[in-house]
């Protein structure tokens, strides 16, 4: 969930936008391929119950969110711990580990949690690095989640601090010179301000009598939307009454417009290989990978909804020029409105990787690596989290946050306007769905409450899943940005502690919209969530064993059993 004007893997999806005429908002609907708001309901429900009906002239409430006792205990835990706060941040922004192999940075946001007095288990949904931490307070109070995530980019190192491109870790490779990962979502500072968050409730919930359970969710794999829609898949989420989450940004905001579904798949092409120099009668997985990219591009004009996205990377394309790569793979990220939207893509594209198969005498096979819902929109959950916002106010930015951002943006071409200081105002979401980013807390959403605000980490107008982010997410900017967050979720949780009527308001609208509509996975049958066998001194220190029950180990060896390609006849010798 990020930025309102820049969305991506997890970004919180545009929620303002002008107002639109009739015939505009028709021409919008023809466009994005949906005919009618009937089709619409009747053939697709999961768009139905996420689209919006807010009237025009729409107005923020006031008066929601109330100060406490309560309140003010929990954002004073924020204030008197900030140091551990930030300290936390930057220990996991140095670790910048990918996903799925998050060793220190589970542990570090595990140990966090343990100090503040929660129960710890990890191996939730048989991730090793994902983790459960659970704090109860007295009897029959509601259970609140909160979500954490850890992980990295690859490619994104970067020194902290610093203005202009300079990799902190640099692989000198005279072939393939690439940086090492960074943290270029911020998912340092999301998961060390959710934490906080976490403890800062249970610290106030026992300070005066509130009865609560607080579920703090570690999760793995964010960035490639894995660890919480199999979680999810397997009921690790039942039970909760709300869901508060939160993802760096360029804005401070939040809102109830939701996001684009996904589904993630890796193709395989399996080729023979041999000597570049004598390539008659080789067949290049490589060549059957680049027509597949190709043959996906032209479905852009006429398959390709405003609403959709298709993009992708070839992930191994051979080693060396001298050897015709005998396996190749190409993984793409499908998206559109709805699960049901995705999968008339996906499947245009699955028939584009039969075809270059076929025309490059490869073989092809497929598999899903993950694939989640569009977010369901919380309006009265953004209300309330908004208020809190604006009571409690922007991020504190100094000088030197300031003094970064727009070094930032000189660098790279934009308007040095610093960092965005103001909360944004709370409108509601443009009527047409446009596409977007995704996000694995969807799945979520459709399960318990959930409410997703953005707070400014990164500089106004740069994007998330950058370099310049990874400059911001454990500097000025990002220190500051960790401590608002934390004080926007652990306020709004109180006020659900505090008012039950607004529980039970968001409780009801959840009702309404979900109302005759049943969550179902959209994962395959029988999937099995990819992961790495973790080091030992890893698996001692958290008590776990290898491997889980839920996958098999080792995996499957991909191995081409092809031969090579026939050229005919013998061609008889010239005379």
């Amino acid at each position: 969930m990020c930025d309102l004007h820049d969305q991506h893997e997890h970004d919180i999806p545009a929620m303002s936008g002008p107002a639109l005429s009739r015939r505009r908002i028709m021409q919008l609907l023809g466009a994005a391929g949906v005919t009618g708001a009937v089709m619409t309901a009747e053939a697709d429900p999961a768009m139905a119950a996420s689209a919006d009906v807010t009237p025009a002239g729409y107005t923020a409430p006031e008066g929601l969110a109330e100060d406490s006792p309560a309140k003010t205990a929990a954002l004073g835990w924020i204030a008197s711990n900030e140091a551990r706060i930030t300290g936390l941040n930057a220990e996991i922004w140095e670790n910048a580990e990918l996903s799925l192999r998050e060793w220190k940075s589970s542990l570090a946001e595990a140990a966090f949690l343990e100090k503040a007095g929660f129960d710890v288990e990890f191996g939730t949904a048989g991730f090793p690095t994902a983790f459960t931490a659970t704090y109860t307070y007295g009897k029959g109070g509601p259970a609140l989640g909160f979500s954490g995530e850890y992980d990295a980019l690859p490619g994104l190192s970067q020194n902290k601090g610093v203005g202009h491109h300079d990799p902190r870790e640099y692989i000198h490779d005279p072939f393939a010179p690439s940086y090492g990962p960074g943290h270029g979502c911020g998912h340092s500072a999301l998961g060390t301000a959710a934490a906080a968050a976490a403890a800062a409730v249970a610290q106030a919930a026992q300070k005066h009598k509130l009865p609560v359970t607080v579920k703090f969710f570690g999760s793995t794999a964010e960035e490639t939307l894995i660890g919480k829609t199999y979680a999810v898949s397997k009921g690790v989420y039942e039970g909760l009454d709300a869901f508060l989450d939160w993802h760096p940004s360029t804005a401070n905001a939040t809102g109830w417009g939701s996001t684009t579904a996904m589904t993630a798949v890796t193709f395989t092409f399996l080729g023979v290989a041999g000597h570049g120099g004598t390539p008659l009668g080789n067949k290049s997985a490589l060549d059957a990978a680049v027509m597949m990219a190709t043959m996906s591009e032209f479905l852009r004009e006429e398959n390709l909804a405003p609403s959709g996205r298709l993009h992708w990377v070839i992930n191994n394309g051979g080693d060396i020029p001298n050897v015709t790569p005998e396996i190749a793979e190409i993984s793409y990220y499908v998206r559109e409105g709805s699960p049901a939207r995705v999968q008339v893509l996906l499947d245009k594209v699955i028939a584009v990787s039969e075809a270059a198969a076929k025309a490059s005498q490869t073989t092809v096979r497929h598999r899903i690596t993950s694939a989640c819902w569009n977010q369901l929109p919380a309006k009265s959950f953004a209300e309330l989290l908004h208020e809190n916002m604006r009571q409690i106010g922007p991020p504190k930015f100094g000088a030197d946050a300031h003094r970064l951002a727009k070094e930032l943006q000189e660098s790279l071409g934009l308007p040095q306007q610093g960092m965005h200081d103001k909360i944004g105002e709370l409108t509601a979401p443009n009527p047409v769905f446009m596409g977007g980013g995704s996000t694995d807390v969807a799945d979520i959403s459709w399960n318990v409450p959930t409410v997703s605000m953005g707070a400014a980490l990164a500089p106004i107008g740069t994007k998330m899943h950058t370099w310049s982010t990874a400059a911001c997410a454990a500097a000025a900017p990002g220190q500051a940005a960790v401590v608002a967050a934390a004080k926007y979720l652990a306020a709004t949780a109180v006020d659900l502690l505090t008012q039950p009527a607004r529980l039970k308001a968001i409780k009801d609208e959840f009702a309404e919209r979900t109302k005759g509509l049943q969550w179902k996975t959209a994962l395959p049958d029988g999937y099995e969530p990819p992961m790495y066998e973790p080091p030992q001194w890893f698996l001692a220190k958290t008590g776990q064993k290898w491997p889980p029950e839920n996958i098999t180990w080792p995996p499957q060896r991909v191995v081409s059993k092809e031969k090579f390609s026939s050229l005919g006849p013998e061609l008889a010798p010239q005379k």
